[in-house]
């Protein structure tokens, strides 16, 4: 039963957290490129990056905590469905040069990030 608490709660905390960063940017740079779903991607893959290194090279993260940082929040914040239904619409609009920069900055970008975050957490 922990485990499930663990987890509606990361949920819960994730889901505000992604509909919280991803207005802020939208508001700050525009909707005209999906900029608060990229952020959101890329963030959640640092934060990851850093919770899989305490978890899994520092062994600081049990599995309660992994459950609620990893599973749940991440989970719900990261919008990789969001991503691809973005980048499709702005195909179907032929924006080629906006789903490249898209889907290949949100790949690029968010490898390096997890890589960092990895990094950071190795040091923590």
């Amino acid at each position: 039963m922990e485990k499930y608490l663990c987890l509606a709660l990361g949920s819960l905390l994730g889901g505000f957290s992604r509909y919280q960063l991803g207005g802020f940017v939208y508001r700050f740079w525009g909707a005209d490129f999906p900029y608060g779903t990229m952020v959101v991607n890329l963030c959640g893959c640092l934060l990851v990056g850093f919770f899989n290194s305490l978890a899994e090279v520092k062994f600081v993260l049990g599995t309660n905590s992994r459950i609620l940082l990893m599973t749940g929040f991440c989970g719900a914040f990261t919008t990789f469905s969001t991503f691809i239904l973005e980048s499709s619409n702005l195909l179907k609009d032929g924006e080629w040069l906006k789903v490249v920069l898209n889907v290949g900055g949100s790949v690029v970008f968010g490898y390096l990030l997890f890589r960092v975050g990895a990094w950071i957490g190795e040091f923590v």
